[in-house]
């Protein structure tokens, strides 16, 4: 564990600074019973340097560490003092826990480590089972088919290019606005902005597909790649 006095490098910074939109994002998927923690490990008595729904517990930002969060990283140490010997319960660990009111808190605390392996910040999510079951299902709950957001889950990058051309030929084939001689050009248009192209082989995979050269798929893509940079 690196001492208060010390502080974060320029790349250790980054890598800190890059957990707050996660965090932002884990918020907004779990919800308001999940309190949410950052630490920087450099000052151990203002160590909070973000928390959503700090409600649960009344911390705020330029809080202390937990007196929990200072064992385990007392252990970090040990372990790392100790040639080739790895922490037991490794860089994270989840468990249960009270909190101030008496509450069970279901707890995952992760070290989060920058240059040289050094440990330097912690992120610690905090479910508070005592929350409304409503709160705890929001998130979860059905919502409206209206929202829903389509998304393959597939294993192979050529099986997603064939799903992604054929749902995007679909939608441009009975779009009776494209005049024929340009639906193909269309097609490409479409997977190109939907970065379908950074994929390997989509350019070989769609120009088959297709029934047209490489050469033309290319050209189309040029063209766009032109017009991006005006």
């Amino acid at each position: 564990m690196a001492r208060a006095k010390d502080s974060l490098s320029a790349a250790d910074k980054l890598i800190i600074e890059s957990y707050k939109t996660t965090m932002d994002g884990l918020a907004a998927y779990y919800g308001d019973a999940f309190e949410i923690v950052l630490h920087d490990l450099m000052d151990l008595d203002h160590s909070i340097i973000k928390i959503l729904n700090g409600f649960h517990s009344g911390r705020k930002e330029g809080g202390p560490i937990t007196d929990f969060a200072l064992s385990m990283l007392e252990q970090i140490r040990k372990n790392a003092a100790a040639e080739g010997k790895q922490p037991q319960s490794g860089p994270y660990i989840s468990y249960v826990s009270a909190s101030k009111y008496g509450k069970p808190v279901r707890s995952t605390t992760i070290i989060l480590f920058g240059e040289r392996n050094r440990a330097i910040g912690m992120l610690c999510i905090n479910l508070y089972l005592d929350s409304p079951l409503s709160s705890l299902l929001q998130k979860f709950s059905m919502v409206p088919q209206s929202d829903f957001v389509t998304e393959n889950f597939i294993n192979d990058s050529n099986e997603l290019i064939l799903r992604t051309l054929e749902k995007v030929k679909n939608a441009v084939n009975s779009d009776e606005t494209v005049h024929p001689s340009l639906k193909n050009k269309e097609i490409v248009t479409l997977l190109y902005h939907q970065g379908i192209f950074k994929l390997k082989d989509a350019v070989q995979t769609v120009s088959a597909e297709l029934e047209i050269s490489k050469n033309t798929v290319y050209l189309h893509i040029r063209s766009l790649e032109e017009k991006g940079k005006k």
